[in-house]
């Protein structure tokens, strides 16, 4: 029966992982979509669709190690956070400080992609 049981302890870690993936893309096209409005674009929504979806310039290697760095410290971070607090204060540590994170790794990856013009 031991077997039969997932490999975590924790039956929520999917959806806190799905939930970071997910506040991280919103992250990246709010940006995205502010950026587009400030350059005066017709369409700001689309085209920040558009801009997510079109992202095939990869990061320099600097930059890809910084990302990486950014989100292995978030993690580590949030992984702390969650071994020092208990009960429900440690939902919301986890939630605030993840969110942080997650902020943080969404805006550096937005300020050093490539910008493209905005269509006239």
């Amino acid at each position: 029966m031991l077997l039969a049981r997932g490999s975590g302890d924790d039956p929520d870690r999917w959806l806190w992982t799905l939930a970071a993936v997910a506040l991280y893309a919103v992250i990246t096209y709010g940006l995205t979509y502010r950026a587009r409005v400030r350059r005066g674009s017709a369409h700001p929504a689309r085209d920040a669709v558009r801009d997510l979806k079109d992202r095939e310039d990869p990061q320099s290697p600097r930059q890809r190690y910084v990302s990486r760095l950014i989100m292995l410290g978030g993690a580590l971070v949030v992984g702390l956070s969650i071994a020092l607090a208990s009960g429900p204060l440690r939902i919301v540590v986890a939630g605030l400080t993840g969110a942080a994170t997650v902020i943080g790794w969404a805006y550096y990856d937005f300020r050093t992609s490539r910008r493209t013009p905005a269509p006239q």
